[in-house]
Parts: C-alpha cells; structure tokens; sequence
C-alpha cells in the first residue's frame, strides 16, 4: 500500500468489503484533469484473486457515516455477485447492443468550461467481436441540482446511474460508435429521477421487453461473450434500467428457463443452444440498434429533389 490515509478509512473499506465478500488487494494514489489526487483501491473477490474492481474516491472522502455507509456496502454486495460475471464490465442496451464500460475517471471533476456541473469521462466499446474498435468516448454531465439528490459525488453513489444514463443515451441514438472520435456528451438530468417515488426512472418497460432484454443479455454475456458460463440476472444495475426489481428478472428468467433457453443456477443464468439458435436474430437486432446510432441523411435532398 503506497498511500498514507486515514486508519480508520482503510478499516472501513476493509470491513465493507469483506461483508460482500470481497479483499482489498491495493491503494494506489491517481491524478485526475484537475490534479488532485484521488485514491485507488484495488479489490478482489475472496479467493479469486485474478478478479478484481477499482474503486476511485476522492483523498479526503469518508464513508463512515449513517447516511453513507449502507449505500457503500450494498454497491461493494452487488459489485462483488457482478465480478463473477464471465465479463463484468459488460453489459447489454434494451436494444440489443453488448457495450463494455471502460476508462472511466472517478471521481467527478467540476466542469472547466464555466458550466455549473459536474463531469465525469469514460469509454463505452461495441463488444461485438465481429465489429472490432468501436467506441464512443463519453463526457457525463451532471448538473449541481441533480447532485443534490446524490448521498455523495462518488463512484458507488453515482456509478449505476450514470452507466443507466449512458445506456438510455445509446438507445435513444445519440451516441454514435466510431473508431475515433471526440467525447461525446451524456446529459444526467433530473428527468431520470422521480421526486415522488424518490427513485431513478429511465425505461418504462413491459414484461415482454424486460423478456426480451434478459434472453439478449443471455445471448450475448453468457453465450458470446462468456463462453457459456453464467451471468448475474438479479443486476440491481439492470433493474433501474428497466425500472423493475431483481425479484421480477429472476421470476421471468426462471420462466425461460423452463422454456428451454436458459439454465438457472440461483441468481446467475446461462446460454442454452436453443438460445443460441437465434443467433441470425440477435444479430439483426444489434445491426439495427448500431444503425439507429448513425447519423441517417435524406437521400432525395442529397440529391437535390427536395424544395429548400
């Protein structure tokens, strides 16, 4: 360990961590675009020690607190059922588009442009093995009267709902994937959170969308990405997507499994061949989806046949 913090940050980490079965392997100190040095803490699933999540707070935070320490450890719970996933940093769009979370440069940063908010930068990669490179390089945006409904302005407190922010953002083709490119920007507003119901809303979904989007995750994690192994399907993370409960994906999966598409072992579910079979679909539906993503011109005004 390669930094001097506070004793009793590091015990709380520690104790955190290991309620969710996880071991804190490292803290390192980084820089970040404004030269502060925010810490690095590497932590590892208990006797798997080749897996392992980075967690970023700021030098001075502390966690320890009533209002703040709950909401750690159930990030860390869900962090740890998620790093057994054959690819955590993958995830799937309601659109049917496998996205991989990377680069991502906790914690926020006040924008230096003169805008009241705050920013946080990060990559997105097409994981598609059959369409190699594509990415969108992002710049999420959060205003400083949306963060006054955060418990903190830090990873654990903000990750899910940016990454669900960044996911509606691709679904509503508004990111487009290149090969280069500058950041693009991924507005947090309060639109994504109710007030009343004191809770994030990004897609309202029916049962058969929600379907839809377990059996595609399946497809594409478990099947494609995953090389048959399992993947969680009660996703916190998912469930605000898709403005549902774990208990829900779980009830649905357990019905496809059933079905014959899925093998349910707990809360983690696998690719079957039958799934497997719909292949030409899936793939279909992610060509529509990266389709949806590029910026589409009118070839009759291209051609001049239109009256400007």
């Amino acid at each position: 360990m390669t930094v001097d913090l506070k004793s009793t940050l590091v015990t709380s980490l520690k104790t955190a961590a290991s309620q969710a079965g996880l071991a804190l392997q490292s803290i390192a100190a980084g820089t970040d675009v404004n030269g502060q040095q925010p810490t690095i803490f590497r932590l590892g699933l208990s006797g798997a020690e080749d897996r392992s999540l980075q967690l970023e707070l700021s030098d001075a935070f502390d966690f320890d607190k009533q209002h703040l320490l709950p909401e750690m450890t159930a990030h860390l719970a869900a962090e740890a059922r998620r790093l057994r996933n054959p690819r955590p940093e993958c995830y799937v769009t309601l659109g049917g588009m496998p996205v991989a979370f990377g680069k991502f440069q906790w914690p926020f940063h006040r924008s230096t442009s003169g805008a009241d908010t705050y920013i946080v930068h990060g990559e997105i990669d097409l994981a598609d093995p059959q369409r190699q490179n594509l990415h969108a390089k992002i710049a999420a945006s959060v205003t400083v009267t949306f963060a006054e409904i955060v418990p903190a302005m830090e990873q654990p407190y903000a990750e899910t709902f940016v990454y669900n922010a960044i996911r509606k953002t691709v679904d509503l083709g508004q990111l487009e994937f290149l090969k280069s490119g500058n950041r693009q920007p991924v507005p947090v507003t309060t639109r994504y959170y109710s007030r009343w119901q004191k809770k994030f809303l990004f897609t309202e979904t029916n049962d058969a969308e929600r379907l839809e989007y377990l059996l595609r995750k399946v497809y594409w994690l478990s099947g494609v990405l995953g090389g048959g192994k399992p993947v969680w399907i009660a996703d916190p993370r998912d469930a605000q997507y898709l403005n549902t409960t774990e208990a829900d994906l779980l009830r649905m999966a357990g019905h496809e499994a059933g079905e014959g598409f899925l093998v349910l072992d707990g809360e983690y579910a696998s690719a079957t061949p039958t799934l497997m079979a719909r292949a030409a679909e899936y793939n279909a539906a992610l060509e529509s989806a990266l389709n949806f993503t590029k910026p589409q011109f009118n070839e009759s005004m291209r051609a001049g046949e239109a009256n400007m």
